[in-house]
């Protein structure tokens, strides 16, 4: 099973990609989905965060962790954005690292991607056989995350500031995608790419089982 890291700057395109990819047979695993299922109320994960975050990011109904609130304080607070990252990051790892031997036993799996925005300020990229990443330039990157997220410019460099800067990002690519041109562009990059990475599929394990 080849496996993949799929990253990039936040709101440069990783989820289209991925589901794209998902639609041509990969397994995505999404960290951030991995992460909120370790955040649900009454985990281990949850305590800690209330403990330092306070009651405050905390829905008052559900008690679930309000993702917006945190994520105020996180973009916000590098102090508060590594203590979150140190608390999450090898833990996801390890639900990533489950899931991998998982499909290997059953052996009908080709490509594992690791769809995952931080992969390489977390220093995993020597985990995975590829690594792709989604770039559009700075400006498109701005522009996108304040319509996705309905925030202002200011909150978007603040967001964008916290992770590697996409241009510095693009040295560890085995493979980029650009997404600042249209939907269709996009697609086509994806589908290339994942051709791509059927030859390095088979090229790594040419006496693998055609699935």
């Amino acid at each position: 099973m080849l496996i993949v890291a799929l990253t990039g700057g936040i709101a440069t395109g990783k989820s289209i990609v991925a589901g794209i990819w998902q639609e041509l047979g990969c397994y995505i695993h999404q960290a951030d989905l991995a992460a909120r299922e370790l955040m649900e109320p009454g985990s281990l994960v949850w305590e800690k965060i209330a403990a330092h975050f306070g009651s405050d990011i905390l829905d008052p109904k559900t008690r679930a962790v309000d993702r917006k609130r945190l994520g105020r304080k996180v973009f916000s607070s590098p102090q508060d954005r590594e203590f979150l990252n140190r608390l999450i990051h090898p833990l996801v790892l390890e639900n990533k690292k489950a899931a991998i031997a998982r499909l290997r036993t059953g052996g009908r799996c080709r490509i594992f991607v690791s769809e995952a925005a931080l992969t390489i300020e977390a220093g995993y990229t020597g985990l995975f056989h590829k690594v792709v990443v989604t770039y559009c330039p700075h400006e498109v990157q701005i522009a996108r995350l304040e319509e996705r997220d309905g925030i202002g410019r200011e909150e978007a460099l603040r967001k964008i500031g916290s992770q590697m800067a996409a241009e510095d990002k693009r040295a560890y690519a085995d493979y980029m995608i650009r997404t600042e041109g249209s939907l269709g562009a996009t697609i086509e990059q994806a589908e290339q790419v994942y051709r791509y990475l059927l030859q390095d599929y088979r090229l790594l394990f040419p006496s693998a089982d055609t699935v």
